[in-house]
């Protein structure tokens, strides 16, 4: 793919989804320049909206970073959003009850490498499942997903729950738990910057390394890149402990960043849309940051399209799905 395509591709399949749920709506009888305003001003209208737009693009891009890479291989995984659980799990965990009273420069750190140890160890497990078993990575990381997501609601009714017994959430993070924020940002997290210099990096990983090279021969061809010498069942190993920790760490910025203590419900589905995320990129990590972008834009300004034009926030899933299927279209023509 031309890299003229790999950017022009993604935007007019926005494009695209935008006017066929314009044309929607207008048959609805809902005013469509009117719902897609409100939908930009809810998304990049003010600071606040911006940094909602922000906050919410970081998991997406962490989560598709590691989507793209392990669909590269070949490796069908759908388990970012019990990943991300798990690595908010383990991370509040260390940070309630086992990290002592330390400097942020000590305690970050360590709670980011506790959230991407426990999504790489899930990530891991499917990739054993898979090599050992012959369990299907699709329906492996689909019921990982629920351990991990009923994993975290009994935590937080059980051994992590505050100390108040009040309600089914964890205590609040120490401050020296907490990450900085940006100057100038009022919400925004260094969490941010953080995914944002991962993206360069999975990309020299992906094209610029003998690593890289392998991941992306396996997912092209198995039995040739067998034939080659190259050990599938490595490769998906690594690949999946990779995408395991991106997500895993997804959570534990959640936790240390935003949310400041762990309950239920923390991901509104980060894990399946970062799969929308990938495909919209086509599988390209820095196409990947405007995706996430993208997508945190429409969950940002749907709520606003709702309050000012009256328009169903399933509209915001409307078009997600025009995307995909607009996508999907241009991978076809491509490919023949």
């Amino acid at each position: 793919m031309t890299r003229a395509r790999l950017w022009l591709d993604p935007l007019l399949a926005s494009l695209g989804a935008l006017l066929l749920t314009a044309v929607v709506l207008g048959a609805l009888g809902h005013h469509p320049g009117r719902a897609l305003l409100a939908l930009w001003q809810g998304a990049f209208g003010d600071q606040i909206a911006l940094e909602a737009t922000l906050l919410r693009a970081v998991p997406l891009l962490l989560i598709g970073l590691g989507t793209a890479l392990s669909f590269r291989a070949g490796i069908w995984n759908i388990g970012g959003e019990g990943q991300l659980a798990v690595g908010a799990l383990l991370a509040t965990a260390f940070a309630t009850r086992f990290l002592p009273d330390v400097s942020a420069l000590v305690a970050v750190p360590v709670l980011l490498l506790a959230g991407a140890l426990a999504g790489g160890l899930l990530g891991g497990l499917a990739a054993e499942l898979r090599n050992r078993r012959s369990v299907s990575e699709v329906l492996s990381t689909l019921m990982l997903n629920f351990i991990g997501l009923h994993a975290v609601a009994w935590a937080v009714r059980g051994p992590l729950q505050e100390a108040a017994r009040t309600y089914p959430q964890s205590d609040a993070l120490a401050d020296h738990a907490r990450l900085a924020l940006i100057p100038g940002l009022g919400r925004v997290h260094y969490g941010l910057l953080l995914a944002l210099l991962l993206a360069p990096l999975v990309w020299a990983l992906l094209f610029r390394s003998a690593a890289g090279l392998r991941l992306r021969a396996v997912g092209s061809n198995a039995a040739a890149a067998r034939f080659a010498g190259i050990s599938t069942e490595r490769e998906t190993r690594r690949v999946m402990w990779l995408a395991g920790a991106l997500a895993g760490l997804a959570g534990a910025i959640e936790i240390v960043g935003v949310t400041g203590r762990l309950f239920q419900n923390l991901s509104p589905g980060y894990g399946f849309t970062a799969i929308a995320v990938a495909l919209l990129a086509r599988l390209h990590p820095l196409a990947v940051v405007a995706s996430a972008l993208f997508f945190a834009a429409l969950a940002s300004g749907g709520g606003a399209m709702q309050r000012v034009a009256g328009v169903p926030s399933v509209a915001v899933q409307m078009i997600e799905a025009f995307v995909i299927l607009i996508s999907a279209g241009f991978a076809v023509v491509a490919r023949r």
